[in-house]
């Protein structure tokens, strides 16, 4: 079997920003970049099942992924086309296996976060006797991540307003995805690895979003034992990581990190001397979005 495509942001790419005058503190005009908003309409076979709004990158992983986390996508289910038009801003994915969902279409939750995150009524459905693989974690890849995930090129370096979403093997960034919100990048991750046929077992998610409860069961549902992010968590998603024995991390800057979850798999491996710390006042830098 061939490796996967790895995919990283591109903040070069015209689509995803625009250019927007204004002025500045002292009266002085001035150019920015600013992160587009579109919105994508998700179809499974005939049957309409959302509208979300998007940077428009990577459409048919955003659509594959959110069918897949809400489970309207089984594992054993056969993909016969994702079928994208830009003109109308639709994206259809299609299954051999009839589908209706109408009854779980109609039960929505808003969910908390940038860029009003949408499931459905039972998303703690398939939590039940999941169990996740015992992986193990060093520190010395979560360092090494993240200062190279906080470096890299990115729509949030060029124009900000965005979250991040990266799918890692111990040092290796393998898909790094972008979006309004928190939310959607996660489900690119989701859509990607189904696509491709990419275990979870022994990955890493990496978000720069808060450690929410949908984002703790999206990344269970993924089969991913690990999670960290930059910012802080939810007691509801601290609650359903010790329910799921998900190993969550947060508050990660520089030599720091607080792990409320699985601290089993951590491997305190890293050569402190050698991690770049952050001052407190940096580290209170910036809201946890």
């Amino acid at each position: 079997m061939s490796q996967p495509p790895r995919h990283f942001p591109d903040p070069s790419n015209p689509r995803l920003t625009r250019a927007v005058e204004g002025h500045d503190h002292t009266g002085q005009l001035q150019q920015i970049r600013v992160v587009e908003e579109r919105p994508l309409t998700i179809f499974l076979n005939a049957q309409e099942i959302v509208t979300a709004m998007t940077i428009g990158d990577y459409p048919e992983y955003l659509a594959v992924g959110f069918l897949r986390n809400q489970g309207m996508l089984r594992d054993d289910d056969q993909i016969t086309a994702v079928d994208y038009d830009d003109d109308l801003e639709v994206v259809v994915v299609r299954t051999t296996r009839q589908t209706s969902y109408e009854e779980k279409v109609k039960k929505k939750t808003r969910t908390s976060g940038c860029a009003v995150g949408t499931v459905f009524g039972d998303m703690m459905e398939g939590l039940e006797g999941l169990t996740l693989p015992p992986a193990e974690v060093r520190t010395s890849w979560l360092y090494a991540l993240a200062k190279e995930i906080n470096t890299l090129p990115s729509l949030y370096l060029e124009a900000g307003a965005i979250h991040g979403t990266v799918l890692c093997h111990q040092t290796a960034m393998l898909a790094y995805m972008e979006d309004v919100g928190r939310h959607n990048a996660v489900d690119k991750i989701s859509g990607y690895m189904f696509q491709h046929g990419v275990s979870g077992a022994d990955k890493i998610l990496y978000t720069t979003g808060r450690l929410t409860s949908e984002m703790v069961i999206k990344t269970a549902q993924m089969g991913i034992p690990v999670l960290a992010s930059r910012s802080g968590f939810t007691a509801w998603g601290v609650e359903i990581a010790r329910q799921v024995g998900l190993t969550l991390i947060g508050r990660m800057r520089g030599q720091r990190f607080i792990c409320l979850s699985g601290e089993d798999r951590l491997i305190r491996d890293a050569d402190m001397a050698a991690v770049a710390d952050e001052p407190r006042k940096s580290r209170r830098k910036g809201a946890e979005g």
